[in-house]
């Protein structure tokens, strides 16, 4: 199956590095709240953040390799939109199947959390998490790719 003219293992590989970052993001997030490193510390490390930096990275993967465009930001913001949030709630159902709180259902991030609770907090993530990261990441990624396409022009490899 092509998706913008590359397979999906293809757009897999091409983000690799973008796809690292939020993971990396999301590890240590969850190794620091483990050690007991106080919330106000983990908290600046986002994985909303860092899907956001990883979507600027993969438009300047886009354009310094001159492979893909507008299309292939969109598809890149989705993927790892859904990436960084089935994470996330891979951490809650990770937490309400053990019983051990981690920083994704501390109760200063999530409010008071019952079994009911989790599962709108989850479908939470995967409805307006994915799709509100995937249409600002886009807006934001067209726009920083039309820059550079604009102020540093590449010539396509031949």
């Amino acid at each position: 199956m092509n998706i913008f003219g590359r397979s999906f293992g293809e757009h897999l590989m091409r983000l690799t590095p973008a796809l690292g970052l939020v993971g990396a993001v999301w590890v240590l997030r969850l190794v620091l709240d483990a050690t007991g490193f106080p919330h106000w510390l983990v908290n600046p490390l986002s994985v909303t953040v860092a899907i956001a930096a990883s979507v600027l990275l993969a438009v300047l993967l886009i354009h310094v390799r001159w492979s893909g465009g507008y299309s292939d930001v969109l598809f890149a913001s989705m993927l790892l939109a859904a990436w960084g949030h089935f994470l996330i709630v891979a951490a809650i159902l990770f937490s309400v199947l053990t019983g051990i709180e981690n920083i994704y259902t501390a109760p200063e991030f999530s409010g008071p959390m019952s079994d009911r609770l989790h599962l709108r907090h989850i479908c939470g993530h995967l409805t307006i998490g994915i799709g509100l990261n995937t249409l600002l990441g886009a807006a934001m990624g067209c726009l920083v790719l039309w820059l550079l396409r604009i102020l540093v022009p590449m010539r396509p490899r031949s």
